[in-house]
């Protein structure tokens, strides 16, 4: 599959870094806005050509467009690359507006085009043990989870975190994908949710890169708590924070009637997966199982090579964990539960794979 990468930014890299190792993918052209970085990037990538973004989505070389740009213009992208009859496979979130993002699903159904959508550190180790064990029953019947994500704010460490206090950012839709997409890989799609938020600063000082020093507007609620039904009937409580500074609690915990598991950051692949069944003395680590191994941003792609229309961390998928998301920050304004009008299957789970050996196609 012949990827052409729309947006040259800080998260390009690591996609870059992967490319080397996904058997049935390659990167033959980059764009960005600033068509300069672009052909930085070439330079430094063999065989790879730096185009404008309207010469990449024209370039009939190009089968997929992975779009890295920011999250106001998600949407439009996927559209023009649809348009030119591409595939398209989506940094997080998938769009800002829930019907910006149900657009681009309607145009490609009708292009009979794919959709992916990242995170695709759903497919790495960690979720994929979490999600092995809760199959095989050693936590028994899924009764809740909590998903918790605390950190004092990105301007600390980003040199242009403009676009994270902002409508579109914040910390449910920046951060908030990892940890929905990983709930609905455990737990299966949501059904309607609650939730409730704030922000404690009118704005943010830049800490680091050229622009140290500088203050930048707040404008979208820092502070994010929420509450998911999950169609099974399984409630997970979210909680996303750019205000707090540290928790001892795990990421993702998922209580059942038999036990609790303990799931690793879902911003990585990989992470111990603890188990405390119920009676038990502790927490105890769980073998590696599913996933997989040594994974980094882009394995969606091959994932999306290797099974077509079955892929995991599909469009679908990111469309409705945008709805939830959406849902939970009208629910926090409206002060009133929200149904979710999507629903979507509970992608298939991951065999244990050999790194550079996509798993096999089969559930």
């Amino acid at each position: 599959m012949k990827v052409g990468m729309i947006g040259c930014g800080n998260i390009s890299a690591q996609y870059l870094a992967t490319f080397p190792s996904l058997p049935d993918v390659e990167l033959v052209a980059v764009a960005d806005i600033d068509l300069e970085r672009a052909r930085t990037v070439a330079a430094a990538h063999e065989g790879v050509r730096a185009l404008s973004v309207d010469e990449l989505l024209a370039d009939p070389e190009v089968e997929t467009v992975l779009n890295l740009t920011i999250p106001a213009a998600h949407a439009e992208i996927d559209r023009r690359a649809i348009a030119a009859g591409k595939n398209v496979y989506s940094e997080k979130p998938f769009a800002v507006a829930t019907a910006d993002g149900a657009a681009v699903l309607e145009a490609a159904a009708v292009a009979g085009v794919l959709t992916g959508s990242a995170p695709d550190t759903v497919l790495g180790t960690g979720t994929q043990t979490a999600r092995a064990a809760i199959d095989e029953g050693l936590i028994g019947t899924p009764i809740a989870a909590t998903a918790t994500m605390l950190t004092p704010g990105h301007e600390r460490w980003h040199p242009a975190p403009d676009f994270y206090y902002v409508p579109g950012g914040g910390p449910l839709l920046d951060m908030g994908p990892y940890y929905i997409h990983a709930l609905v890989t455990l737990l299966g799609p949501v059904a309607s949710v609650i939730g409730a938020s704030s922000r404690t600063r009118s704005e943010r000082t830049i800490g680091s890169g050229s622009r140290a020093g500088e203050s930048i507007p707040v404008t979208t609620d820092t502070h994010v708590t929420g509450v998911l039904v999950h169609e099974s009937g399984a409630l997970s409580t979210l909680v996303m924070s750019f205000d707090a500074v540290a928790t001892t609690i795990h990421p993702i915990e998922v209580h059942g009637s038999e036990g609790t598991l303990a799931v690793p950051d879902p911003n990585r692949f990989d992470g111990d997966v603890e188990l405390h069944r119920l009676g038990g003395e502790g927490w105890e680590t769980l073998p590696v199982s599913a996933g997989y191994p040594e994974a980094s941003r882009g394995i969606g792609l091959q994932d999306m090579a290797e099974r077509g229309a079955g892929l995991r961390a599909s469009g679908a998928l990111g469309q409705h964990v945008l709805e939830v998301m959406n849902g939970v920050l009208e629910a926090a304004a409206s002060g009133s539960r929200v149904e979710i009008v999507s629903t979507v299957e509970r992608p298939a789970a991951v065999p244990l794979a050999t790194r550079g050996t996509p798993a096999p196609a089969s559930s």
